[in-house]
């Protein structure tokens, strides 16, 4: 049975706004931020802080905000043109990581260092893995034939719950990262802090949005 969906209140519809549109803010300052830090080119090193911030914190979560319907920014492309979009940005966060993961593992050579012997280098690879086998995963959404006695309905429920695990992978990464011993010397306290809320107020975003989403469509068709 059917139930009409209450209208959400106006302050709550303002609010999801301002914080989607922040954390359009905050993944594009994040990146930058991180850019003007590393100077990618100055070393192999350089390139790793620099490519796994863009992919984790620009791409992936752009690609994620494209279904939001409180600040997309490509609100009026149809749901087909939006998934293709987000599919380009998954490609291009997918390389951004294998390209940072390709930098430190070669820096790590180059200096004698033992590799993945931290936290952050552990769950750096499993999320790159991750994000690999997330992207290879969603095949079956462009080729339904390939998923034979499945629903495209449940699909794109394991698809959106898959990509959250993922996406709060990245988040955990990122913040493994700004406590290195290169960032921490990199920055003041309070910069820190800045930092760090950037990957965190996006992971709130997202993860709002998705199970938002998930309960919306519970309540339609309940």
């Amino acid at each position: 049975m059917a139930h009409n969906r209450e209208p959400e209140p106006r302050i709550y519809r303002h609010a999801r706004t301002a914080s989607v549109m922040l954390t359009h803010v905050t993944s594009v300052g994040f990146a930058a931020f991180m850019a003007f830090l590393a100077r990618p080119g100055t070393s192999w090193f350089s390139w790793h802080p620099f490519f796994m911030t863009l992919a984790f914190a620009f791409f992936m979560t752009e690609a994620v905000l494209l279904f939001s319907p409180h600040g997309s920014p490509v609100k009026k492309f149809s749901h087909k043109m939006k998934g293709r979009v987000h599919r380009i940005l998954q490609c291009l966060c997918v390389s951004c990581a294998v390209l940072g993961l390709a930098a430190i593992s070669y820096n790590k050579r180059l200096n004698g260092k033992s590799h993945f012997s931290s936290w952050h280098g552990l769950l750096g690879l499993l999320t790159v893995c991750v994000v690999g086998l997330q992207c290879l995963a969603a095949m079956p959404l462009i080729y339904h034939s390939l998923a034979k006695g499945w629903s495209l309905a449940k699909l794109k429920r394991y698809h959106a719950v898959s990509g959250l695990i993922t996406y709060l992978l990245g988040s955990v990464s990122l913040l493994l990262g700004l406590c290195s011993a290169w960032f921490t010397a990199a920055v003041g306290e309070y910069a820190w802090y800045l930092s760090a809320l950037c990957p965190a107020l996006s992971a709130l975003v997202i993860m709002n949005q998705v199970t938002s989403a998930y309960m919306a469509r519970k309540r339609l068709q309940s």
